[in-house]
């Protein structure tokens, strides 16, 4: 069943029993979700020797964040609102090296067979006015209880290092301005943003470029070492039909 199904079983309970099975339910597939998330991090240290997740933030938003939310979107303030229109109260953002990263990162995690992915916001392809660029995927993940199974959502936020520093300190310049910044400090935020987006092409056409010279040099070292054993069998062939 979905969380709004699940709110419908509670009905008779009190408001604040109510709030913390809900909340329960998006702590639980936080933790569902970062934990699939370590997983493909390991299998990826262990198994092809090349990590992109650089690191992994979690959280969820606090009571005031949702009442905002939920009046900035014109809707009153109560459970089931929050529940049926606050798709990011339980969120995860992933930090990838570089942005081929992000995409195959996303690939993996809608193709696991207990994940549902509800939407997908590509702000990397498609940025905010702002300038802002991030890999948005709204997904369900089911979460088992004593009595009833409760697909539960969660934002999964997926970006480069540079992304998150340039979103970060927007959200910061914003939080100054209460929302309100400058034309002109919008407009410097928006070419560092496009800077941001050079230096994320740069620095993955410099990873591809070291890749091929790695394997060429591998490929180098297979053919010498190929010949090498090919002249050592003929020299020993040699010396087997002298003697």
């Amino acid at each position: 069943m979905d969380q709004i199904a699940y709110l419908h079983l509670l009905a008779g309970e009190k408001e604040v029993d109510s709030w913390t099975r809900i909340m329960l339910l998006y702590n639980s597939a936080l933790e569902e979700i970062n934990t699939k998330i370590a997983i493909l991090n390991e299998e990826f240290k262990q198994t092809h020797r090349y990590n992109p997740i650089e690191y992994v933030k979690k959280r969820r938003k606090s009571p005031e964040s949702i009442a905002k939310k939920l009046k900035r979107m014109g809707y009153e303030d109560n459970i089931e609102n929050m529940v049926t229109y606050c798709n990011d109260i339980a969120g995860i953002r992933i930090v990838c090296s570089f942005t081929s990263d992000i995409y195959r990162l996303a690939d993996m995690i809608g193709r696991q067979s207990d994940i549902t992915v509800l939407s997908i916001k590509d702000y990397i392809k498609h940025p905010k006015v702002s300038g802002y660029k991030s890999y948005h995927m709204i997904v369900t993940i089911p979460i088992f209880l004593s009595d009833n199974v409760v697909d539960t959502k969660v934002e999964i936020q997926i970006r480069t290092i540079a992304m998150d520093f340039w979103a970060s300190l927007e959200h910061k310049i914003y939080y100054k301005f209460e929302g309100d910044a400058p034309e002109y400090i919008s407009h410097d935020l928006r070419e560092c943003s496009h800077i941001v987006s050079m230096l994320d092409a740069k620095m993955l056409s410099l990873n591809e470029a070291i890749m091929r010279e790695k394997k060429r040099q591998s490929d180098e070292m297979t053919v010498e070492k190929g010949a090498h054993q090919r002249l050592e069998t003929l020299l020993n062939a040699k010396s087997n039909s002298k003697s």
